[in-house]
């Protein structure tokens, strides 16, 4: 006789961030929220002191036990494990840039990355962090993604945004514009052409239309205000519709955005970081994830940064999480 299938729901690592920024705040008011527990098992990565600070601003956040080990077993209305790696509960000062916070900040990345990378958990959920702590604690890498990608030996990823109606994945992501704009080349462009559809069909939507951005105004206008367009984007667009892609472009960039918004496109391709992030922050700021493409494991992150000026004011907006952790669940039972 057949045992009877049981559905396991997908594990879920939250990693805490800067415990002196939003990050403890929105954590707690996002796990505050029923329906998210119920979809997955979650396991936080982070200081159970500061979650516990954190919960006096959430009304209804779940309360939280320590874990020895990263267990990643809770059910709905149970305590929220929660493991430290080791680091111990850095110093809470709210709104203020402290190093021991961003220390911690990065090993629990580091060990959610790893659990992921051995299957101990089914995707990464990351709080924000700051860059200029993170390096003052020694970490060479300018943000979460690097971090992820140096660890997965992934050197084709790509920063993504999501929201319900609008897709942005970026051929650059943290760059001095300089070195961005000579980024813009049509093997990057390709590659992350090739990323954009790979992410749409995993989500299993029906329809993968993909809009490129240019990168001068006017998408060059033939060459008069740049010659990237036809020499590097426009190849690049060719050669994936070649491979049965549905891509188009270059378009001008302060249109197409707006052409995916009113449901023209599912995606958009940009060449720079905010090309892409100005129009998806001013449109949809608390519902925006940033999603990593083109790595091993299934990492999702809130769009914004630590917000130091609100931090400890119960004031933190939890929208963006609340998405991030949605749509970690969707991304991970794809898979």
């Amino acid at each position: 006789m057949l045992e009877p299938t049981i559905e396991r729901r997908p594990r879920i690592a939250i990693t805490m961030g800067d415990v002196n920024g939003v990050g403890p705040e929105i954590l707690a008011k996002a796990l505050a929220h029923r329906e998210l527990r119920e979809r997955c098992s979650l396991l936080v990565i982070g200081s159970l002191h500061a979650y516990e600070n954190a919960r006096a601003l959430a009304p209804g956040a779940p309360g939280a036990k320590k874990a020895a080990v990263p267990a990643t077993e809770t059910s709905p209305g149970a305590l929220i494990p929660v493991f430290d790696a080791g680091t111990g509960d850095p110093p809470l000062c709210p709104g203020q840039l402290e190093v021991e916070a961003s220390r911690c900040a990065v090993e629990w990345i580091r060990t959610a990355t790893r659990l992921a990378i051995d299957g101990a958990v089914d995707a990464v959920v990351t709080c924000p962090i700051n860059k200029e702590g993170i390096q003052l604690a020694g970490c060479p890498s300018t943000g979460h993604t690097e971090i992820i990608a140096e660890m997965t030996h992934s050197p084709g990823y790509r920063m993504c945004l999501f929201t319900e109606r609008m897709r942005i994945v970026h051929i650059s992501a943290h760059f001095p514009l300089s070195e961005a704009i000579a980024l813009v080349r049509r093997t990057r462009i390709e590659d992350s052409i090739r990323i954009a559809h790979a992410a749409l069909t995993r989500l299993g939507l029906s329809r993968r239309r993909i809009a490129v951005a240019g990168l001068n105004p006017h998408a060059g206008e033939s060459g008069l205000l740049g010659m990237e367009e036809g020499e590097e984007i426009a190849p690049a667009v060719e050669a994936c519709i070649a491979e049965g892609i549905d891509c188009s472009g270059p378009y001008p960039p302060d249109t197409v955005f707006r052409r995916m918004y009113e449901g023209e496109f599912d995606l958009v391709v940009a060449m720079y970081h905010d090309q892409g992030h100005i129009p998806l922050k001013l449109i949809a700021m608390d519902e925006g994830v940033n999603v990593t493409l083109g790595i091993p494991i299934v990492r999702t992150s809130v769009d914004h940064g630590t917000a130091y000026d609100i931090a400890g004011k119960g004031i933190a907006r939890e929208h963006s999480l609340c998405s991030a952790i949605r749509l970690a669940v969707a991304l991970a039972e794809a898979r």
